[in-house]
């Protein structure tokens, strides 16, 4: 790898997830020398299998949360700030229906003090009748429906935010690597002082020296650390499932009190496609090989029937389906009771773990993980206005159509009825740090999520696009449609379904 740089970086960071990329950016705007590993490609683990939500919190009301919620509101709004061309405003339609567990006062209280934390940084909810639900979501059921209740959080690309923050680090000054795996931490004296790579497609080893070391793999944290710490995380299994739109007929989003088990989750407008989920459970599954089980299908399909009766959904109405494990910190039974605040610890070897957190609140999490490395570096803490400076890809749409014109090869859509083309590939490629079909089909783009075959039939098309600027020769191509199939074969599997 001869493109590693020979110093010795001030802080290297291992995982390119949300966390590790928002440290990355931090600390490369603070001057620092810095290094982002990721093994995989950003976002390849939990940040890119989210509900897609930046949001204010308001299920964490029920369990006391109320500094998270406080943090996720003004988190929310500072990122469609930062990112208003991936973070926006979404509405939310709460129904409230004769006997549930969150009635209409309950619902009402927990809605006025969302506001009052909002400290007016959210525009304010408002009730309606049940005759104005029904012509705001048409195909709610409508037997016992009481009223509900509208307020407002916001959307976003979890993969793309992601990836925005990697390039954001880069061009402040970051060494950025993707694909590469970290295979040793090397001590000195007990001391961490770097790490051992290898190229997870070149196949090349290297070693890299720091300073200081963040270890911000969420759910492989047990793994990298091999069990020297006594503090672990334990892993939520969150399942979504997303299914063709004009088969539910939601028109924003939709939260939903579970009539399952009465826990809180959503409907949401996803392009051409409702998401519906998620779950949460406990799971000592693979975060390699994590994926949805029938009876998680089952689950999220019940409660989207509950609210939307006409829409009679079956398992032959899911597009796709896929799991994501959250590390969370926390003793309980029941994993949605354990707080997602996060936390940060230093090991006797001087590496800095951080367990937990949530995509909404990386940013502010990412600072304070910067502070405690300049402590742990001896230097005066100096924050920098991450909150303020925009991330980059703004200029994406434009660009893509500048490639539709010049090449019209680029201009053709992959699929009839999605709107990606070959300019979207060769963006990923040029400007979004994208090197395999899996970064460019699963994440720069969502073609993946929105086709039943998960994009297999148009991996060779895919392939023929960028071999040239990727310098595939033809067994490489092959080798790389193969990992294609592999991998989505890995992430939308269904355990446990028929035929």
């Amino acid at each position: 790898m001869p493109g590693i740089p020979g110093e010795q970086f001030d802080v290297l960071v291992i995982g390119g997830g949300i966390t590790g990329c928002g440290v990355a950016r931090d600390a490369a705007m603070r001057g620092l020398k810095v290094a982002l590993i990721e093994r995989d490609d950003f976002a390849s683990g939990t940040s890119g299998r989210s509900s897609r939500l930046v949001h204010g919190g308001i299920r964490y009301l029920e369990h006391g949360q109320f500094h998270l919620v406080r943090e996720s509101i003004r988190e929310r709004e500072t990122l469609q700030r930062i990112a208003p061309h991936l973070v926006k405003p979404l509405a939310f339609t709460w129904p409230i229906y004769q006997g549930a567990r969150v009635g209409r006062l309950k619902l009402a209280a927990g809605l006025f003090l969302y506001q009052l934390l909002a400290l007016g940084k959210s525009r304010r909810h408002f009730s309606l009748s049940a005759k104005a639900a029904l012509e705001r979501e048409p195909s709610l059921l409508e037997t016992g429906l009481t009223g509900a209740a509208v307020y407002y959080d916001a959307c976003t690309d979890d993969a793309r935010l992601t990836v925005a923050n990697a390039i954001a680090a880069e061009q402040s000054g970051a060494f950025v690597m993707s694909h590469t795996r970290v295979t040793e931490i090397l001590r000195n004296g007990g001391k961490a002082v770097g790490v051992s790579v290898k190229s997870q497609l070149m196949g090349e080893t290297r070693e890299m020296r720091a300073r200081v070391l963040v270890n911000a793999t969420g759910v492989w944290q047990n793994e990298l650390d091999g069990g020297a710490r006594t503090q672990r995380h334990r892993g939520s299994k969150g399942v979504h499932i997303a299914v063709p739109r004009e088969r539910v007929g939601n028109r924003d989003g939709i939260t939903m009190i579970s009539a399952v088990d009465g826990r809180v989750m959503f409907c949401l407008p996803a392009g051409p496609q409702t998401i519906i989920g998620t779950t949460d459970t406990w799971t000592e599954e693979s975060p390699e090989a994590v994926h949805a089980a029938q009876s998680d299908v089952d689950y999220l399909l019940r409660s989207a029937n509950a609210y939307f009766p006409r829409a009679r959904l079956t398992v032959e109405d899911v597009v796709s389906a896929w799991a994501g494990i959250r590390p969370l910190v926390g003793q309980s039974n029941n994993p949605t009771a354990v707080s997602r605040e996060h936390s940060i610890a230093l090991d006797g070897s001087g590496i800095i773990h951080v367990s937990g957190g949530k995509l909404t609140t990386y940013r502010s999490m990412a600072a304070e993980i910067v502070d405690r490395v300049q402590e742990v570096l001896g230097e005066k803490v100096r924050p920098v206005p991450t909150d303020s400076i925009e991330l980059p890809g703004a200029d994406r749409g434009a660009e893509i159509e500048r490639l539709e014109r010049e090449d019209p090869r680029f201009s053709q859509r992959l699929v009839p009825e999605l709107p990606y083309t070959g300019g979207h590939l060769v963006y990923g490629v040029r400007r979004e740090k994208a090197q395999t079909l899996s970064d460019l089909l699963i994440r720069r783009t969502h073609l993946a999520f929105e086709t039943r075959d998960h994009g297999r039939s148009i991996a060779v098309r895919a392939a023929e696009i960028v071999a040239p600027l990727l310098k595939w020769d033809e067994p490489t191509k092959s080798a790389r449609i193969r990992e294609y199939e592999q991998d989505v074969g890995r992430m939308f599997a269904i355990s446990g379904a028929i035929g």
